[in-house]
């Protein structure tokens, strides 16, 4: 009897210690998800800021992106933490699909999840990070909520402002940027990456305290 008390108190330490172990690898590992539509018809449109962004990041830890199972893949390190990226190639209404993927596939927890987006909502100029919330009419976020069960993950909001005639809401995201916008696009992708890399190493309320000004 005590071999046998012994032998479970040994497989309930090592399964805890399994436990725990698993938990903060898990916490460990983000996903990044840059929206927007592939082919060179939409490359560098407001729709396709998301993508933008990934490109950036990408550019900075000196990675490549392969193309993988609904999605451009690639990953880098930043301040311990695993930074997993991807930009969905089924089109913006189905990009969802690609985010439970890969957020089943590399097991990483929805408050792990960011992903950067335009919004209609913001002026230009603005960037914001928000923890939570609805879709407000956006046919990509809609997707994901959709595909993960809920809006309970963070998105970094690019504002690309709504200076359109009624009725002309979808040339006007399938459109490129201003000629007046264009120079300060760096900048705000700057912030951006900024914003992405404060999420990941010291989360989102320590972020929109700092960059949601």
């Amino acid at each position: 009897m005590e071999r046998q008390y012994v032998s479970r108190t040994a497989f309930f330490f090592f399964y805890g210690f399994h436990l725990v172990a698993r938990t903060y690898l898990c916490s460990m590992k983000y996903l990044v998800v840059g929206l927007g539509n592939i082919g060179p018809e939409y490359a560098d449109t407001r729709h396709n800021i998301g993508f933008m962004i990934a490109d950036e990041l990408a550019r900075r830890a000196q990675v490549s992106f392969f193309n993988m199972r609904l999605a451009y893949y690639t990953e880098f390190s930043h301040k311990g933490r695993t930074v997993h990226l991807i930009k969905p190639t089924t089109y913006m209404n189905l990009s969802g699909k690609a985010v439970n993927y890969w957020m089943q596939d590399l097991k990483i927890p929805l408050e792990n999840v960011l992903v950067l987006v335009d919004e209609l909502a913001l002026p230009f100029g603005t960037v914001r990070l928000k923890p939570k919330g609805g879709s407000a009419g956006h046919n990509g976020l809609k997707s994901v909520e959709a595909s993960v069960g809920g809006a309970n993950y963070a998105r970094l909001r690019f504002g690309i402002g709504d200076n359109f005639p009624r009725g002309r809401q979808v040339d006007y995201v399938l459109s490129g940027f201003d000629p007046d916008e264009k120079p300060d696009l760096p900048g705000l992708i700057d912030r951006s990456i900024e914003m992405v890399q404060s999420f990941v190493s010291v989360g989102p309320e320590l972020t929109m305290t700092r960059f949601n000004k």
